[in-house]
């Protein structure tokens, strides 16, 4: 099976295909939902194009899933130069009126169908393949045995469905209420996220007079305030059409909630997450598993798809269960909230919701980048050697008093202070992006594609100036700096801390 993987930038996408991503997908300015996630523009092309020949064979995929109008359309077309220039292997598209044009000018790109066309039977399968479509993102209410009967009658469409992220209110994520609510519509990719805003459930008082079941389910729901309903007695109160949802910022506005047989319109608030059932998905003939999150961050993209790497290795034997857990154990390290199998095997369990989120201890504290070594990190050992020497002629020539004054001054602020590096017999250097601060003496993890974690204490690592060579006890982001260790850190490290603010047990709810 694929694994695809989210990517909302360029830095996003490197780390989708460093950390496993077979495949990733990307969205273009204008032309994609989640537009709140960076997106592609300008001349990034050359970056994606750089990432491609880097990792060899790795699939790019371009979400072009809004509902078109004509104007954009028409923008579509104008802007066919640029999208030539990307590396696309596919389009993900749910307006098939933008099918043809797609068909004529790029004929080598495939066609997969979007999530958004709720599609979920294979009678409609059938029917995209028939326009050139050659797989569908099914809908996020599909079972694992529909999946089934879907690829055993048409067995040669692959079959993609999502495995982890977030599950959209209603029918595949086609929602209303963020357009009206506040005028953002999430087909035209400008979703505000309403299904995680605050709602209380009250009675819909203005249907209270339906007659005797009207009577009995208004009956039920009093008596709910008082005890622990049964299942009944919640399913028929859900299927009344007597409640109402009331978002905390605007009172007096009541949205009716109804359930129906084949559907639900309780809002999902759980994370779907299917990476424990992946061997039950490649026995329906799904073809490729998706991550969603193209808004979330760097952290969450090389995480995850990290653990899905691993989990898909162990289940084609390419390394052992055992080998495959503590990677797949690090997913409770990244912000999520309370984990559902969605509808795949009963839908009961995607209406159940749940309120804020499960919280990271940790925080992503800076990027690794290339290795220092040879004439560069020989380059730099003299450079310290010099400002250190320079430094000390410079404190020489001073007059006695302005020396003594210089002095306590260094001990107050000790990060003027020039403090040279010496090579170590086994340590490396790296470049280090920092984006919180990190100091010396602080205790830090380095994550990667190949190992789980390493964590590193004071004594274990430096921090250096590259322009001076000089030692730093402090930097953040913003700062030129490496980081001069005792460790081995493949391509595409990240540096972690534990949060200040987090605390066992307390919800926080984040959005990391």
């Amino acid at each position: 099976m694929e694994l695809l993987s989210p990517a909302g930038n360029v830095e996003k996408l490197s780390y989708a295909y460093a950390y496993g991503a077979d495949a990733a997908y990307i969205g273009l300015k204008k032309f994609s939902l989640r537009v709140k996630a960076d997106n592609f523009y300008e001349d990034e092309y050359k970056k994606v194009i750089e990432l491609k020949n880097k990792y060899s064979g790795r699939r790019l995929h371009c979400a072009l899933n809004i509902s078109f109008h004509d104007e954009e359309i028409d923008s579509l077309k104008q802007n066919l130069d640029y999208f030539r220039q990307y590396p696309i292997d596919a389009f993900i598209v749910q307006d098939i009126g933008i099918v043809p044009l797609l068909q004529k000018e790029f004929p080598n790109a495939q066609l997969h169908l979007s999530t958004q066309a709720s599609c979920v039977n294979s009678e409609a399968v059938k029917m995209y393949q028939k326009m050139g479509f050659s797989r569908v993102v099914l809908g996020r209410e599909i079972s694992i045995n529909q999946i089934k009967r879907i690829k055993d009658t048409v067995p040669d469409m692959e079959i993609e469905t999502f495995v982890h992220g977030a599950m959209c209110i209603a029918y595949a994520g086609r929602c209303l209420m963020s357009a009206y609510l506040t005028g953002r519509s999430a087909q035209s990719g400008f979703c505000s996220h309403t299904c995680r805003w605050n709602f209380n459930v009250g009675e819909n008082f203005a249907d209270k007079n339906n007659g005797a079941n009207g009577d009995r389910v208004t009956s039920d729901i009093s008596a709910a305030k008082n005890h622990i309903i049964t299942a009944e007695e919640a399913k028929a109160i859900a299927q009344s059409g007597l409640l109402t949802i009331e978002e905390e910022q605007r009172k007096g506005e009541f949205f009716p909630i109804f359930e129906g047989d084949d559907f639900t319109a309780v809002l999902s608030s759980k994370d779907l997450r299917m990476i424990e059932h992946l061997d039950d998905l490649k026995n329906a003939g799904v073809d490729s598993l998706k991550i969603e999150g193209r808004m979330k961050s760097v952290y969450y993209v090389a995480m995850v798809t990290r653990a899905y790497r691993k989990a898909l290795d162990a289940l084609d034997g390419k390394i052992s269960q055992e080998e495959a857990l503590p990677f797949i154990a690090e997913l409770e390290n990244v912000s999520h909230r309370e984990s559902t199998t969605g509808f795949y095997y009963n839908k009961a369990d995607a209406d159940k919701t749940t309120t804020g989120a499960s919280d990271s201890r940790y925080e992503l504290a800076a990027e690794i980048g290339e290795k220092f070594s040879g004439e560069k990190l020989e380059g730099l050992v003299k450079l310290s050697q010099k400002n250190y020497a320079d430094f000390e002629s410079t404190l020489e020539q001073m007059h006695p008093a302005a020396r003594e004054a210089r002095l306590k001054d260094l001990e107050i602020h000790t990060d003027r202070k020039f403090i040279p590096f010496e090579k170590k017999d086994g340590w490396r250097m790296y470049e280090l992006t920092a984006l919180n601060k990190i100091t010396p003496d602080m205790e830090i993890q380095f994550i990667s594609p190949e190992f789980v974690y390493i964590t590193a204490k004071s004594g274990d690592y430096e921090l250096i100036n590259p322009e001076t060579g000089c030692k730093l006890n402090w930097v953040c982001d913003g700062h030129p700096c490496v980081i001069y260790c005792k460790y081995r850190l493949p391509d595409g490290t990240l540096l972690r801390t534990e949060d200040p603010e987090y605390e066992e047990g307390k919800i926080r709810d984040t959005g990391r």
